[in-house]
C-alpha cells in the first residue's frame, strides 16, 4: 500500500469528522452524500473497506508518523 502523506490524511480525517457531525446534527441529502464521499476517500486512502477500519488504520498511520524521527524532503514528497 502506498502511504498517504500525513498532511493529506489529516485533511481527509477533518473533512470526515465535519461531514459526520453535520449529518448527525441535521441530516439532509447533501450531508448524506458528503459523508459518503469523505468516507469513500478515507477508505481508499487507507486501503480499508469500512469507515471503522479506515479510522483504525488512520490512527495507526498517525501513530507511525508521530514516531518517526528526522524525515527528508524526498520522503515527504514521495509519500504523497
Amino acid at each position: 500500500m502506498i502511504l498517504p502523506a500525513e498532511k493529506e490524511l489529516r485533511a481527509v480525517l477533518a473533512r470526515f469528522a465535519q461531514a459526520r457531525l453535520d449529518h448527525d446534527v441535521r441530516p439532509t441529502g447533501y450531508t448524506s452524500r458528503l459523508l459518503e464521499d469523505t468516507t469513500y476517500t478515507l477508505c481508499v486512502m487507507t486501503g480499508a473497506r469500512t469507515a471503522e477500519q479506515a479510522l483504525r488504520t488512520a490512527d495507526a498511520l498517525l501513530d507511525r508518523y508521530a514516531g518517526r524521527s528526522a524525515v527528508s524532503v524526498e520522503d515527504e514528497t514521495l509519500a504523497a
